[in-house]
């Protein structure tokens, strides 16, 4: 039986904000090994898969280090002021209460040019999967996400419907990330960047690329494409 009470998050949330309470109040100092994936799914009476979302974006957010084979060690907390929240899209709109939908553009392996191959840990012309996908909130473009993964880490990529299911949401599910990196730049529009999104030719956009890795290997870079006049990037921290 579940001791959380969140009511209106998802049994993840939960988990990690439940989590994120006590690292903040001091229950776990720096360094301290966290309890393990088991004794969690007992004391909150969730899956395995929910604990490992949880403490995967409590990673991500810099709040915990997990070590394969050891657990989860609480981090220093000094460290969440220099990131920013792996959040997936279809949770971001949700969250305002507006519906998401999901138009594929591209789904298909490719040989890897120079930049995606040095992007990915690869050698250029090895195949990697691409994918462009528009996402909008509300029936409205709002990012069309440009992405390209390694296959050795995700075989089943292509194989997945992302008009259901995001590719964040599939790769949070089925890899272990270790660590991420985002760039923020603001860009001209394309052309084809702006057929996508609804938008004109060398509108202001927004341009967010993240990359993220296991602890052996790339799993994948995105650039998230967002029209200027319809996206704002906001972040907090409170300690």
């Amino acid at each position: 039986m579940s001791t959380l009470s969140r009511d209106g998050l998802a049994p993840y949330a939960q988990v990690k904000q439940h989590l994120k309470d006590r690292l903040v109040a001091g229950e776990w100092a720096a360094g301290e090994l966290m309890p393990s994936e088991a004794e969690l799914v007992a004391l909150f009476g969730v899956s395995r898969m929910t604990v490992n979302r949880a403490l995967k974006e409590l990673q991500a957010d810099g709040l915990v280090d997990r070590v394969q084979g050891v657990g989860t060690f609480a981090a220093q907390l000094h460290k969440v002021s220099a990131t920013l929240t792996l959040r997936d899209v279809h949770d971001e709109i949700a969250a305002r209460g507006h519906e998401h939908t999901a138009r594929v553009l591209m789904q298909r392996a490719e040989p890897a040019t120079e930049a995606v191959a040095t992007a990915l840990g690869l050698v250029a012309g090895t195949p990697v999967f691409h994918s462009r996908i528009v996402h909008l909130e509300n029936g409205v473009p709002l990012q069309l996400e440009d992405r390209h993964v390694n296959p050795a880490v995700a075989p089943d990529y292509l194989s997945q419907d992302f008009e259901r299911i995001t590719p964040t949401h599939y790769l949070f599910e089925h890899t272990a990330l270790w660590r991420a990196r985002y760039s923020i730049e603001s860009a001209a529009a394309s052309a084809a960047d702006a057929k996508a999104l609804n938008i004109l030719r060398d509108d202001p956009c927004l341009v967010v690329v993240r990359r993220t890795w296991t602890r052996d290997a790339a799993i994948t870079q995105a650039r998230l494409i967002h029209p200027g006049a319809r996206y704002q990037l906001e972040g907090s921290f409170t300690p």
